[in-house]
């Protein structure tokens, strides 16, 4: 945990805060803080800075925090996400968070299993918590924007276009070459498939939104380096 992510619940005040969760045990047990340490701490989707501890008990830890720091800025990314298989999904969004990524936009895909979308990974409370063990290894404050899109075909024909507007759209596509230049550091909507890619069929849907092929190459990656690789090629 290199910064501590506080919640507006945390706040008894402007400047204090009390822990009585995990994060009272990791700063005590794993950090070993004692009384008068500084801590990096956060305020989620707000600055950074830092807070004194004030005491520690069993049950709480009271801090005085400090905010007066910006957070890292986020890439212009739109990160569209084939759903992953459930044991790999927290650990992916925890990537997407400490690589900056802006916005992320889950779909289906023809190659995801119909029982991916019913695990509990995919709940509101389960998603933030894995954002949030991203941002805090980032010693980022911001949320990333996290969309949900059962259906493929509807959301590619009557919502991706807007998605795009003047940003580069490339799509990722295993063996594939590169239909036209990458440029780098500018706003960009990046897709990836599920491993093995996007079907024939789906690649073309896109095309015929405005995405070009991203070359990865003849190598079949697996998706949390399939999206390292990305990131890298258009913000590295």
């Amino acid at each position: 945990m290199n910064l501590v992510i506080l919640e507006a619940g945390d706040f008894i005040d402007e400047s204090r805060a009390v822990l009585r969760d995990h994060r009272h045990r990791h700063i005590t047990q794993v950090h070993r803080a004692s009384i008068g340490d500084t801590l990096r701490v956060g305020r989620l989707n707000g600055l950074a800075g830092s807070a004194l501890v004030e005491s520690i008990t069993g049950q709480e830890l009271r801090l005085r925090v400090t905010l007066d720091k910006q957070p890292p800025p986020k890439l212009p990314l739109t990160l569209i996400l084939a759903l992953p298989r459930p044991k790999m999904l927290r650990r992916i969004l925890r990537s997407v968070c400490e690589l900056g990524v802006e916005h992320l936009i889950i779909i289906n895909s023809y190659r995801v299993e119909k029982s991916f979308w019913q695990t509990p990974a995919l709940e509101p409370a389960a998603i933030k918590s894995a954002l949030i063990d991203g941002l805090q290894q980032a010693r980022d404050t911001h949320l990333p924007r996290v969309e949900l899109k059962r259906l493929f075909r509807p959301f590619v024909e009557d919502e991706l276009a807007l998605v795009i507007g003047t940003r580069q759209a490339l799509v990722a596509h295993p063996g594939g070459t590169a239909s036209q230049k990458t440029v780098s550091w500018v706003p960009s909507v990046l897709a990836i498939g599920p491993e093995g890619g996007f079907i024939d069929y789906e690649i073309k849907l896109l095309q015929q939104t405005g995405f070009a092929t991203l070359a990865y190459g003849p190598r079949v990656l697996r998706v949390e380096n399939a999206i390292t690789y990305g990131v890298a090629k258009l913000f590295g």
